[in-house]
């Protein structure tokens, strides 16, 4: 290959079952890039997140082009950058890092990922009532995603409740009073009583943490259920709300759009979102999802 090299990276807990070295990879590979992308896991390092800090300052140093930030590093790395695009400013989260001429700049491209999985796997879902489940990093793009696309109100819970009610104040501050509120755990039999729907954007479920966010006797068929996680791609909560006939949102499409957005911009080449797709489900094992559905931003420029 005689095209551009990046040096990338992926900075997080408990991240070896990660699909996105893959993703990255395959996809710099059909367009004739070198592109080596290392995980930077902080649970192997004994880093603890307070210190994420350190290892952006030394990516930069070392020469790396641009990391990948998750869980549980998204908001911890806010003080450590040189500058936020509006998105990431927004939602007071980061997931992608550019070092350009040596300034660390944060993007977010989770709210562009969900949006788009959303609009494609559940396009006629009502959203009018919607609880979300978590109201870290990934909760907070979830949350901007489906009040851009218009749900009426929005109910957050998490297991620190001044965090919760933190994002929801944020929330009404940006799309107007009204649309979003905290609310306690104890409070998720009413609410999913009165939901549409639910999203789960905690880490419950993932390879690393098995299990049920919440009984799986709260799950009426009535509500749909989409998930953040995507490894495994059906998880716990999916295969419980699927049984008790709830419809249901993979993570996958989610993690797709939003690698094929990093993408982008650490590398300005336009990424083939749909092969992307692909290949996620290829490597995680599910069927392929389209993205014909996708709404604008989707397969253009990213909105950051």
């Amino acid at each position: 290959m005689n095209g551009p090299s990046y040096l990338v990276g992926l900075i997080g807990s408990g991240i070896g079952p990660s699909l996105s070295p893959a993703l990255h990879e395959r996809e710099a590979d059909r367009q004739g890039v070198r592109y080596l992308y290392r995980l930077i896991d902080i649970a192997t390092l004994g880093v603890p997140p307070e210190r994420v800090g350190d290892l952006v300052r030394a990516a930069r140093d070392v020469g790396y082009d641009g990391l990948n930030v998750t869980h549980p590093c998204k908001q911890a790395v806010l003080p450590h950058l040189d500058a936020l695009a509006p998105q990431a400013r927004a939602l007071g989260a980061v997931n992608t890092i550019v070092f350009d001429d040596g300034a660390a700049v944060g993007h977010n491209t989770d709210v562009t990922g969900f949006g788009a999985a959303f609009a494609r796997g559940l396009p006629d879902a009502p959203r009018d009532r919607v609880v979300l489940l978590g109201a870290g990093g990934a909760g907070a793009a979830v949350a901007h995603a489906l009040l851009g696309l218009g749900a009426g109100r929005l109910t957050v819970v998490d297991a620190l409740p001044a965090r919760a009610a933190g994002l929801a104040a944020a929330l009404n501050g940006h799309f107007g009073d009204g649309r979003a509120a905290a609310a306690d755990r104890d409070a998720l039999p009413r609410l999913l009583r009165g939901a549409d729907g639910l999203v789960h954007a905690t880490p419950t479920g993932m390879a690393g943490h098995p299990g049920l966010p919440l009984p799986a006797a709260l799950l009426d068929r009535r509500l749909w259920v989409a998930e953040v996680v995507y490894r495994p791609l059906e998880t716990e909560l999916l295969r419980a709300a699927r049984a008790r006939g709830c419809a249901t949102l993979d993570g996958g499409g989610m993690a797709a759009v939003q690698a094929a957005e990093a993408f982008r911009l650490i590398t300005r080449c336009e990424p083939d979102t749909a092969r992307m797709l692909a290949d996620l489900a290829e490597l995680a094992g599910g069927a392929e999802p389209a993205l014909d559905q996708a709404p604008p931003g989707a397969r253009g420029a990213p909105r950051v």
